[in-house]
């Protein structure tokens, strides 16, 4: 089958500038390319060439000048000059109407890694349109396949839910050469480094995060938060968010190290430096995949139960769970828990890396995608 994937128009693939979706279309590409003709239709980006060829993948990058609208428009005429079989469009329900029309013939289906779907986002009649389109929608998570099918439960039949995967290779247990360096250089050596990463923006709730800290400190004042990411992918610029957090973070002196960006392929040096890894979804989180990646290296999570996370960090078993979510004195307990039991860490962490051996590796993911591509 000759089969297209429509990425967004924020970031380019491979994740060259980070990105779940991105994350997600590379890991599964391997798989998918060894059955089936794969071209990627993604933006363009200063890193990477507009067309080529990588191994059994095409990769065609558009330009997002103008905004998703234009963005699409250029997708939609790029499609009607070949034929395809089908045609996986992710996270982007408004683009459906012009890609059915472009790609007469071609299996449709809709990626869903946010509630593009919520009325908030989409007019309730706009939506049903494009579901009537759609031969299938993978949800990144029950949570939002369920709250998709509950307000469109005439089209609940063709949702199903596909999570995210992690490289397990990449990604794994036990310091190495590269996070021992960085232990050093941001002076970690013989501290317990309670870890988080993700963008800096009230939603992601570092706020929280270094709210909770202030209580850790006065029972392990040893103890630093290490936390990973800037406002936006690729870049650290500010707003006024990430100066408030700077400010707040500031009053903690030596407990907070504030790394910024890091590229997507030095992550992983940067999750086996970590003790445990904090995670502080103040929204509606469809699956956070830095718990994947936490799993994965063998971290005990603590994470707010928000949106799909409890869907991966059971209790007890992987992690603790946070409630309510906005208070750090629950999370600040949790965090204490963790880092006053060895034991704990060590039995919830290897719970994790089993979870992520036994069921979030890219081949799943692709297994699992291929039977709702190949209908």
């Amino acid at each position: 089958m000759r089969i297209a994937l429509v990425c967004t128009e924020k970031l380019p693939v491979p994740p060259v500038r980070g990105g779940a979706i991105q994350t997600y279309i590379a890991g599964v590409l391997p798989y998918l390319s060894t059955r089936h003709e794969v071209t990627v239709v993604g933006r363009t980006d200063p890193a990477l060439a507009e067309c080529e060829e990588a191994g059994a993948v095409r990769h065609v990058r558009l330009s997002a000048e103008g905004g998703p609208e234009r963005y699409a428009d250029r997708v939609a005429a790029f499609l009607a000059g070949e034929r395809w079989d089908v045609v996986e469009v992710f996270n982007r329900p408004a683009f459906v109407g012009r890609i059915a029309r472009a790609a007469p013939g071609a299996r449709l289906v809709l990626s869903l890694h946010n509630a593009m779907l919520a009325p908030d986002r989409l007019d309730p009649a706009e939506a049903r349109r494009i579901l009537a389109r759609l031969d299938a929608v993978v949800a990144i998570s029950d949570f939002i396949r369920i709250s998709t099918a509950r307000l469109y439960p005439e089209h609940a039949h063709k949702l199903r839910t596909i999570r995210s995967g992690v490289d397990l290779e990449r990604f794994r247990p036990g310091p190495s050469p590269r996070s021992e360096a960085l232990r050093a250089r941001l002076g970690l050596t013989g501290r317990p480094v309670v870890l988080s990463v993700g963008r800096l923006s009230p939603k992601k709730g570092i706020h929280v995060i270094l709210a909770a800290m202030e209580r850790v400190l006065l029972t392990h004042p040893e103890a630093v938060l290490v936390q990973v990411g800037s406002r936006w992918y690729g870049h650290d610029d500010t707003d006024s968010y990430v100066r408030a957090v700077r400010e707040q973070a500031s009053r903690l002196g030596d407990a907070v190290r504030l790394v910024g960006y890091v590229p997507s392929d030095e992550a992983g040096a940067y999750y086996r430096l970590g003790d445990l890894f904090v995670c502080a979804s103040q929204w509606e989180e469809p699956l956070a995949r830095v718990h994947y990646e936490a799993m994965a290296c063998g971290l005990p999570i603590v994470t707010t139960d928000r949106g799909g996370n409890a869907e991966v960090v059971t209790d007890g078993h992987n992690g603790l769970l946070v409630r309510p979510w906005h208070s750090a004195e629950a999370l600040a307990a949790a965090i204490q828990a963790l880092l006053d039991d060895p034991d704990l860490r060590r039995r919830l962490g290897a719970a994790g890396r089993c979870m992520a051996e036994a069921g979030f590796g890219w081949e799943r993911v692709a297994r699992e995608l291929l039977e709702v591509l190949e209908g």
